[in-house]
């Protein structure tokens, strides 16, 4: 058997007194070890249903003979939405008491299980008179919840009018009441009425059992913001800021690089274009030869050359 993790601080002491007298027909090493885990059950199971129920199971396993065990995993089964099996502890509870302190709860389970028309039948038994004043106000909200679940909303209102509702004496189900009351006035659209028992409620509420002050926010129309969620809402969107930024510096860092990159190409693809020029071979420039012009005679010469002419023709003449 598995077994959950206790405490240091959890003696088992912690029980009351008539608990403490039942476990008392078991072994003690035993009854200890039963009595820490119903400790943790009651310790944990407003803020952790589901572990509460886990230290039930234990306790159940070493213990199922013994009432007050069968009524903690009951409660504890009720917490987690196990309607059918809380259901069953709390009747296994009740035939070893004979107790019918449980009649409430076993009828809003009735309800849990979708028999509405099961809780609000158990609400006319005969044991319901034999509950204490407590156990009848908790009777009345089972069956007005019961009316609701069947759509007879008016008959859920008439179902909570009561001496206990109307009383101005605090009690601890006086808030609980109040607020049953209120939810059922709003239902049938009486929201005026149903506003002044909701501030009713609220006035009640010492404990902080219900949300009377939110649903009275509602009806004024005001809206509470938690301070410390828009703080977180801040602090995340500081640090969505922050990323898109240093992300933003990131690319235009790499937008940068990416721009040296390509201007390295460009000077490297230059240097190639201008290295062939370099190192080309010269030219050679192939030129045609040039014709000297015909050189003119020096003017003497021209002269002498015409004197020769007429003496030729003189020679012949005398000839």
């Amino acid at each position: 058997m598995k077994r959950l993790p206790i405490p240091e601080d959890v003696t088992g002491d912690e029980i009351d007194a008539d608990v403490r007298q039942e476990l008392m027909s078991l072994p003690k090493t035993l009854a200890e070890d039963v009595a820490k885990n119903l400790v943790m059950v009651a310790r944990t199971l407003d803020e952790d249903p589901e572990q509460a129920y886990g230290y039930s199971r234990v306790a159940l396993r070493l213990a199922s003979r013994v009432a007050a065990v069968r009524e903690a995993a009951g409660f504890a089964a009720y917490a987690v939405g196990k309607y059918g099996e809380a259901l069953a502890e709390f009747r296994a509870a009740r035939r070893m008491t004979g107790s019918v302190e449980l009649w409430p709860v076993m009828a809003d389970c009735e309800r849990g299980l979708g028999r509405p028309e099961k809780a609000l039948a158990m609400a006319g038994e005969p044991e319901v008179q034999r509950l204490d004043r407590a156990g009848q106000v908790e009777m009345r909200l089972v069956a007005a919840g019961a009316r609701r679940d069947m759509g007879q909303a008016d008959a859920a209102v008439v179902t909570l009018q009561s001496s206990e509702l109307a009383s101005n004496a605090v009690q601890p189900w006086t808030a609980r009441l109040r607020y049953a009351y209120a939810d059922a006035l709003l239902e049938v659209g009486r929201e005026d009425e149903a506003r002044e028992w909701f501030a009713k409620a609220l006035e009640a509420d010492q404990g902080g059992t219900t949300d009377a002050s939110d649903r009275l926010a509602e009806l004024d129309g005001i809206e509470f913001t938690d301070a410390l969620t828009e703080d977180a809402d801040a602090d995340e969107d500081a640090e969505d800021a922050a990323a898109e930024t240093e992300s933003e510096a990131g690319s235009d860092v790499e937008s940068e690089a990416e721009d040296s990159d390509e201007a390295r190409k460009d000077v490297r693809a230059q240097e190639r274009d201008v290295e062939p020029a370099l190192v080309a071979e010269p030219t050679v420039v192939f030129q045609e030869p040039v014709t000297p012009a015909p050189s003119e005679p020096a003017p003497g010469a021209e002269r002498e050359e015409k004197n020769g002419s007429s003496d030729k023709g003189d020679q012949g003449q005398d000839a």
